[in-house]
């Protein structure tokens, strides 16, 4: 978030400000007018601030954290079946409060609510050269939609994850829409990885531009990907991003390269790209390196370079997005070539974005390595500016 995740706050105060308006009995292209200004008008006072390391207790800290206006919960995966079928797929939750923590009272309605929640859904099927997304929105009331860490679950009405009850570090992931469902048990391996400086993870200069961010780089993921009908048993690896902030972009920044990896050693890389609108890299990209035996490298801006080796334009946006890269970090002796699984993994939803299954090869230490991944990209279909 996924990936240097802050899709959530650009995607939430968009969609859920829509989402707002139209149960207050408006209609769609009222919507449609205000929601810049609506997304304006919400603001950040009166919500918490990241503006340091904060202490984390698991498994606390998996659960929501209401005091902050956003938050998101972002599983990717590559996924093979008994015959070697490919799968890549996307499953996030993402949550927005409505009012800070003071204004928030009881409501008489189990209606009422102060959070909203939006969920993404996307399926990449090789063999099948398709690409499946989906979106929903609901209010964090009335069971539709909530968070809560003991026991862990995050839900929007029938997608959801949650612990397995006796299994420690075993999550279960289930979501369907149109011909494409989920099914999945994911092990954990490693434990949470803190991103950035023991979690804080600064992503500009103002004071508070900055999330709570930590992951689970290595899921040990089995189950059923179904599409048309037909159920595949599948295995392979899933990872998860938890952040939560209340932050804006910068004036400067248009966009993210987000890339989450998991090698055949063992090991896996976190980096991202935060672009600036000259088209320069801002000084606050930066990513971590995760070995076999946990040990966590954090990377600076200046530690490791993505070059762009070719491009793919959307036919459904218009957007021209980047579509192989070269990742070198020679403090590290590692050089990956990544290459998307299908050219074609942009999702039109309520925001235009690229977020997709790669494959990769390259050399560590010398040695060959090969893997999987998942990168996403924002602001190549319309600047992230001015969304907030």
């Amino acid at each position: 978030m996924k990936r240097a995740r802050w899709l959530g706050p650009l995607l939430l105060l968009i969609l859920i400000a829509a989402a707002a308006w139209l149960w207050q009995g408006r209609d769609q292209p009222q919507v449609q007018a205000r929601v810049q200004g609506l997304a304006q008008a919400a603001g950040a006072q009166g919500f918490a601030r990241t503006t340091g390391p904060r202490p984390l207790s698991f498994p606390a800290d998996y659960g929501p954290h209401p005091d902050f206006q956003t938050e998101w919960w972002y599983y990717t995966g590559n996924l093979a079946g008994e015959d070697g079928r490919h799968f890549g797929y996307q499953f996030t939750l993402f949550r927005r409060a409505m009012q800070p923590p003071a204004e928030r009272a009881a409501r008489d309605s189990d209606w009422g609510a102060d959070q909203i929640y939006m969920g993404h859904l996307a399926l990449t099927d090789v063999a099948g050269g398709r690409f499946h997304a989906f979106e929903r929105l609901a209010r964090g009331a009335a069971g539709l939609a909530g968070a809560q860490a003991a026991p862990y679950a995050v839900w929007l009405e029938d997608w959801r994850v949650e612990d397995v009850p006796g299994q420690p570090g075993v999550t279960h992931v289930q979501a369907a829409a149109g011909d494409v469902a989920i099914d999945l048990l994911l092990t954990d391996a490693k434990g949470p990885v803190l991103q950035g400086d023991q979690g804080y993870s600064q992503k500009g200069p103002d004071p508070g531009n900055a999330s709570t961010y930590f992951s689970l780089t290595r899921l040990a993921s089995q189950g059923t990907v179904t599409v048309g009908g037909v159920a595949y048993p599948v295995e392979g690896l899933s990872w998860q991003d938890h952040e939560f902030s209340t932050s804006a972009l910068a004036a400067n920044q248009v966009g993210w390269d987000w890339f989450a990896l998991q090698l055949d050693d063992g090991s896996e890389l976190k980096v991202f790209h935060i672009r600036q609108t000259d088209g320069s890299v801002d000084p606050f990209s930066a990513g971590s390196f995760v070995d076999a035996a946990g040990n966590v490298t954090r990377l600076q801006r200046d530690d490791f370079q993505i070059t762009v080796r070719d491009t793919w334009r959307s036919p459904h946006s218009g957007a021209e997005y980047p579509a192989r890269w070269t990742i070198a970090i020679p403090r590290l002796e590692l050089r990956l070539e990544l290459e998307p699984w299908l050219a074609d993994q942009e999702l039109n939803v309520s925001y235009s974005y690229w977020e997709g299954a790669v494959q990769v090869r390259g050399e560590r230490a010398g040695q060959p390595v090969s893997g999987n991944g998942y990168v996403e990209m924002t602001g190549y279909a319309g600047s992230m500016q001015g969304q907030f």
